[in-house]
């Protein structure tokens, strides 16, 4: 049975269908090394960071499994294993691209409307994501705190709910998987940087700076989960 050429939506879904429609099949025997990344996107026709969502969420279902550096393998599946995801659950990269659009405005117009106790949420959540990573534990939770202050500066309560609901997805199997392989506390000591660059420019009530470091950090927040898988482990 052919890869066949997949519609744009609900990529990830759509792609995970075809592979586990295929190793239902037989095509990829259990122990069998999958296409790697590159040639699945290109069969498939679809971008490489899709194919890898995909193949996430295959591995949380336990039909295959990811090895650093090896590649990834078909994996003897029982019959009470985990049922294929079936939850609307956003892709992990498709969601980074949609915060930057909604997160960029937030930034923008906290710059102009922030007040003080909000600015100094923002830097308590730094303090706290700070802390964290020194005691080399991911800062989720301060990460948190500093993007629904940015949100609360907006007073409009659907923008606060719509990045609470952006931020909170990231807990979901998928993404809480992909983090597994691509968020180590260097990376984070990157973004807490970012974060600072974000606080600095609300401080400023430079909204256009805040917009261009929000968008920064989300496009390098994208670079981040899209690395090789070999070169995940060493930033």
């Amino acid at each position: 049975m052919p890869l066949q050429t997949v519609e744009p939506q609900r990529l990830y879904r759509q792609i995970a269908e075809q592979l586990r429609g295929l190793i239902a099949a037989g095509e990829f025997a259990p122990g069998a090394r999958l296409p790697a990344e590159r040639d699945l996107a290109r069969q498939l026709g679809v971008s490489r960071p899709s194919v890898r969502e995909a193949l996430i969420a295959l591995e949380v279902e336990g039909y295959v499994e990811v090895r650093t550096g090896s590649g990834v393998y078909v994996l003897e599946r029982a019959p009470s294993a985990t049922p294929p995801v079936t939850e609307p659950e956003w892709g992990p990269l498709e969601l980074i691209r949609a915060r930057r659009v909604v997160e960029g405005e937030t930034a923008a117009i906290a710059a102009l409307q922030r007040k003080r106790a909000q600015l100094d949420a923002m830097s308590r959540a730094i303090e706290e994501m700070r802390d964290m990573a020194a005691r080399q534990v991911m800062p989720l939770e301060g990460d948190r705190a500093f993007h629904l202050a940015i949100a609360q500066c907006c007073d409009n309560a659907v923008l606060l709910e719509t990045v609470q609901g952006f931020w909170d997805s990231r807990r979901r199997p998928i993404f809480t998987r992909l983090g597994g392989y691509f968020e180590t506390v260097a990376s984070w000591r990157k973004a807490i940087a970012e974060h600072e660059a974000i606080r600095d420019a609300i401080a400023a009530r430079d909204a256009d700076a805040a917009r261009a470091a929000m968008h920064t950090h989300m496009d390098r927040s994208h670079q981040r989960f899209s690395a090789s898988w070999r070169r995940a482990q060493q930033t």
